[in-house]
């Protein structure tokens, strides 16, 4: 065999240990391309070039395709053939299953699929069910769940499934949170609130007092059951001119009965738990008194304030000269305690608040009364439609003193009726039955100020987090599976906003009130988020929406090599925020949701 018929090959040599003049240890790498033969009888080698001079890849890219592999172009040795969102729905999911929803809503089969699907998307994100149907089919959750071929036929029947098991869903999630053991004060918070629809053949649709501001729509009315920390439990829907006290009857029967759970203390807002429906709430239907009487929290309207402060009532001002909480009776109120507070925050704003009302409703009239002065206005009927369209705007005519005739017009402050009522400014009274080795002044003070966690709830469900409002479906049984789909999203989003609460701008430890009365305060360390928008590795503070949409940036993608015909599903590297979410659930970043 002759020398040039020889194959090459690499070799590497390291020279160690060399000292220089100067006393400095070297050490020297040299790569050689050389051929080995034999030349009769003997091996010998041949440097064919000296390649040290190339960089290291560049010898490592030689060495390889010398020994028989085959190299091709960094941009052709890989193809993604898809990439698919899949960080927010995956930690949803991986959620969801932590707290048991998939078999709280029921057996294993389609119908669970696609109702677990509607309650994370409305989650992750939230939108009207045909939206939601295509964007199915741009994330994991579609193809993971079994769901991306689905139609519209499929997620009606869903839903008509999923509101069949409403009362089974929600017996479970009271037996979870409302039962004595995990809920040892027995306590739940209820509040009512509306949403308009678009449309006018639901049966459920009708014209009442707006929560959403939105005059003239014809509207639905849902109410929240929750436990003491807000975490939602049940929901109920009624026609849009539904009171409060007929919602809050019908919501504690269902607690009574459906749920199974006695000796409840009920918290409702003013208004809600009338005298009528505490009558009513501890009777039972052939009128003997129930067996386990409920008890319950609520507060009383002004006109009652105002009459336990008439004359010498047991509501004085002189209570509240060195404290701002004061335990009354009264025999309006027989076998009830009042807690009578006052907030002096509370009535500074409202001081300043009825003041630039009074301002405005005076700026808006001022028009008015030049045009009457001027004579460009005359005739008692014509000025008293121009008063009547504004001095109502802003609530304030029962302060103006309105005097009209067909050429003059007078409107002046009622000072007196102004200066009653900013007596009760700050003041707010509590009734309740509960002893007081159950329940201290303190205690019914806090229970009922809880209810600023239903609200929140409201605010999650109707802008923040899910999106509620409109509602588009025509159908009543459809409209309470919309709402219950939106009720289960805000239990996920609640224990999901828990949970990420280190990385969000979520006060993770609220300080403890000693004074209940004193407005909520937010601790140190929340302040300090707020303010420097990063934590102390550097990464940014995120909302709750702005970490769900930094999750969708973790895509899972099909991967092709070169050569080959087969794809590999991998998952791009997870940023630190994106490890950590998931680490503060419980659970591994999964590459498939099942």
């Amino acid at each position: 065999m002759t020398a040039s018929s020889v194959k090459v090959h690499v070799v590497r040599v390291t020279k160690t240990g060399y000292v220089d003049k100067q006393g400095r240890r070297k050490d020297y790498s040299s790569a050689y391309l050389r051929r080995t033969y034999r030349d009769g009888g003997k091996v010998k080698n041949e440097t064919v070039a000296n390649l040290s001079a190339l960089p290291g890849h560049v010898i490592d890219l030689i060495d390889a395709g010398l020994k028989g592999q085959q190299l091709v172009p960094a941009a052709g040795a890989v193809t993604i053939t898809g990439s698919l969102p899949h960080g927010h729905v995956a930690a949803a999911h991986a959620m969801a299953r932590t707290l048991g929803l998939p078999a709280l809503l029921g057996p294993a089969g389609r119908h669970r699929d696609l109702a677990l699907a509607l309650i994370i998307s409305r989650v992750v994100a939230p939108a009207s069910k045909l939206s939601t149907l295509t964007w199915w089919t741009d994330t994991t959750l579609g193809a993971d769940l079994g769901v991306a071929d689905a139609s519209t036929d499929d997620i009606y029947a869903a839903m008509d499934w999923l509101g069949g098991r409403q009362d089974a869903i929600e017996a479970g999630l009271a037996r979870r949170h409302l039962a004595p053991e995990p809920n040892p004060s027995r306590m739940a918070l209820f509040d009512l609130s509306s949403s308009w629809l678009e449309g006018s053949h639901c049966p459920l649709a009708a014209r009442g007092y707006s929560r959403d501001g939105k005059k003239g729509k014809l509207q639905i009315e849902y109410g929240l059951l929750t436990d003491p920390a807000g975490r939602p439990v049940a929901v109920r829907v009624f026609p849009g001119n539904t009171g409060d006290p007929a919602a809050f009857t019908a919501i504690a029967d269902v607690v009574r009965k459906k749920f199974g759970l006695a000796k409840m203390v009920m918290v409702g807002d003013r208004g809600m738990i009338t005298s009528a429906r505490i009558q009513a709430l501890n009777q039972q239907q052939d009128g003997t008194p129930q067996p386990d009487p409920y008890g319950w929290i609520t507060a009383l309207r002004a006109p009652a304030i105002k009459k336990l402060m008439a004359d010498d009532g047991p509501l004085q001002l002189s209570l509240f000269d060195e404290q701002d909480l004061a335990e009354i009776t009264s025999g309006d109120f027989p076998g009830e305690r009042l807690i009578a507070c006052r907030n002096p925050v509370l009535a500074a704003d409202r001081a300043r608040k009825r003041q630039d009302l009074l301002a405005a409703t005076e700026k808006l009239l001022a028009p008015i009364l030049a045009r009457v002065r001027s004579g460009k206005l005359t005739g008692a009927g014509p000025i008293g439609v121009e008063v009547g369209k504004v001095i109502t705007t802003y609530k304030t005519a029962k302060h103006f003193a309105v005097t009209i005739t067909d050429t003059t017009l007078t409107i002046g402050r009622r000072q007196d009726q102004i200066d009653a009522e900013a007596t009760l400014d700050g003041f707010y009274v509590l009734r309740t039955p509960v002893p007081a080795d159950e329940l201290d002044a303190a205690a019914v003070v806090t229970a009922y100020k809880n209810l600023k966690y239903v609200e929140r709830d409201f605010r999650h469900i109707k802008s923040d987090d899910l999106d509620l409002r409109p509602v588009f479906h025509r159908l009543e049984d459809r409209v309470r599976a919309h709402v219950l789909i939106c009720m289960l999203a805000c239990y996920l989003t609640w224990h999901l906003r828990r949970a990420w609460a280190p990385l969000t701008f979520t006060d993770q430890d609220p300080p403890g009130q000693g004074n209940p009365v004193a407005p909520a305060r937010r601790s140190a360390a929340a302040q300090a988020k707020a303010s420097c928008q990063h934590d102390p590795a550097g990464q940014p503070y995120r909302s709750f929406r702005g970490l769900l949409e930094h999750l969708a940036t973790l895509t899972r993608n099909q991967v092709r090599y070169a050569g080959t015909q087969v794809t590999i599903a991998m998952l791009t590297e997870p940023t630190s925020t994106q490890r950590q979410a998931f680490e503060l659930i419980g659970v591994p970043i999964p590459l498939t949701l099942t």
